[in-house]
């Protein structure tokens, strides 16, 4: 009796349920990764998530080593990988946990029933989400499609599977199958290395992520609500990569988060960590859309924006992409994106909002470009928060609703500290020109050092006409 444990990509050993099944069931345990980049296509791996991944594997394998077995590395089509696998061990099961994009769905159905038909014991569980996207509906049995509602019924069923605590040791076979050297697989940039600042930033793996929840729950969790809005503020918990490699689960942060607030307050939800929960509930949200609607990272869900008049602006497009807009708030985001691999919630959505309603470019370009620079590029989440930017996703903002830069920064960056770390050759200005510098008189700018068009650019666009022109759109497909 032997088990292959494929790990799909939750790539940790707590609340690992097809881990702690596999324990359960006894023998040798084989554990294996496949990097499957032909089943997901366009949607594989991303640079940043590709970094990502790479050290998100070294360290699981140096936990599975610890408990005595070591990880199996595997690329090509999964499906071929494990049957080879199974044909090179003698293994009589194979478990795994689910993955919920499309492709993945289908394939893990495909390899299911192939699995069986040979006569191998085949099983996958829940480890990625609270509640799987086809345990929650509506009262007439469908899918929802509005958040709200969502999110109180999410909240009403709570967390009540206990998390299985990582094993001491793991059986391994008398004879391990070859594994393929991690660092053939090139991961990792080298000519040139653009990670540095994701290397400063971030360390992948189970231990950086309890390490980053711990310290989130204990501190900055119960200011949530207030502080999550403020890019200048470490506020957030700055757990969404770790949450996409499944490096940490949704449930451990919602049992932890609601028994440090429990100890503190005697209230396990305060409005603080609500509102924090209330962020993984988009998460599952979005899983619960990507589910019902796969075509949700190529068409918009409102069929009527399939028409819209998107421009043609590769100038603009590769401005957005480096920075360079002359919007002090929008060039932040996107540096802090481009050195880091993460941008901040409300800065996200003042970015996209500016690629598609000051810019009017199509919010796939925004998306196939956090795909490749986000190490928490999420094809639910990533998806749906564009078309929910774009007015055209389920529970999306109104489209007339076009956030203006200048005003976002002032708001949420009032003290410029966030856009003065990233745009450092603004930073001189006063506040109260920081975020809309083609106001300040020249004598102002001689004074902070600019040159506007030269050491920081005039705005790309006049925020005010490009949102007219971006109704003007909008009203024209709603007339058909």
């Amino acid at each position: 009796m032997l088990t292959l444990l494929w790990f799909s990509r939750d790539l940790r050993l707590t609340d690992n349920p097809a881990l702690a099944a596999a324990i359960v069931r006894g023998g040798p345990i084989v554990p294996v990764f496949v990097l499957d980049d032909v089943d997901a296509g366009e949607w594989a791996p991303g640079g940043a998530s590709r970094w990502w991944l790479h050290g998100s594997l070294r360290a699981l394998d140096d936990s599975l080593r610890q408990r005595g077995v070591a990880l199996v590395l595997r690329r090509g089509p999964a499906e071929i990988e494990i049957n080879q696998l199974l044909d090179q061990t003698g293994a009589d099961a194979v478990y795994w946990n689910r993955r919920y994009e499309p492709w993945a769905t289908a394939r893990g159905e495909r390899l299911k029933t192939a699995l069986r038909n040979r006569g191998i014991e085949a099983r996958s569980f829940n480890s990625a989400l609270i509640r799987e996207p086809w345990t929650v509906t509506t009262q007439k049995g469908e899918p929802y499609r509005v958040f709200t509602p969502f999110w109180k019924a999410l909240r009403a069923t709570g967390v009540s599977e206990p998390a299985a605590a990582a094993p001491k040791q793991i059986p391994g076979p008398a004879t391990a199958p070859e594994s393929e050297p991690l660092s053939s697989w090139a991961l990792r940039p080298t000519a040139p290395d653009w990670a540095g600042g994701m290397q400063a930033m971030w360390m992948p793996g189970e231990a950086g992520a309890q390490a980053r929840l711990d310290d989130f729950a204990a501190g900055a969790a119960s200011d949530y609500r207030d502080t999550r809005n403020m890019p200048g503020v470490a506020g957030t918990s700055r757990l969404s990569p770790h949450l996409h490699f499944g490096e940490i689960g949704p449930r451990q942060i919602w049992r932890s988060i609601t028994a440090q607030a429990l100890a503190r307050t005697g209230n396990p939800m305060p409005s603080g960590v609500e509102t924090y929960l209330s962020e993984i509930a988009w998460r599952e949200f979005s899983y619960h859309l990507l589910f019902h609607f796969p075509t949700l990272p190529e068409a918009p869900l409102r069929p009527e924006f399939a028409r819209f008049p998107w421009a043609d602006d590769a100038k603009g497009l590769a401005a957005w992409q480096r920075g360079l807009t002359g919007y002090p708030i929008v060039d932040a985001g996107m540096r802090e994106l481009w050195s880091t691999g993460w941008m901040h919630n409300r800065v996200r959505m003042i970015v996209a909002s500016f690629l598609i309603k000051d810019l009017l470019l199509d919010w796939r370009a925004g998306e196939t470009w956090f795909w490749d620079t986000l190490v928490d590029a999420d094809l639910a989440s990533n998806a749906a928060s564009w078309q929910w930017v774009a007015g055209c996703g389920a529970d999306a903002a109104p489209y007339f609703r076009v956030f203006n830069p200048s005003l976002q920064g002032a708001k949420f960056d009032p003290k410029g500290d966030y856009v003065r770390r990233w745009v450092p050759e603004i930073g001189k200005l006063p506040n109260s020109l920081l975020h809309s510098p083609w106001e300040a008189r020249p004598i102002e700018l001689a004074d902070a050092g600019i040159h506007l068009g030269r050491t920081y650019l005039a705005p790309i666009v006049e925020h005010g006409g490009a949102r007219q022109r971006a109704l003007e759109a909008f009203k024209r497909i709603k007339k058909g």
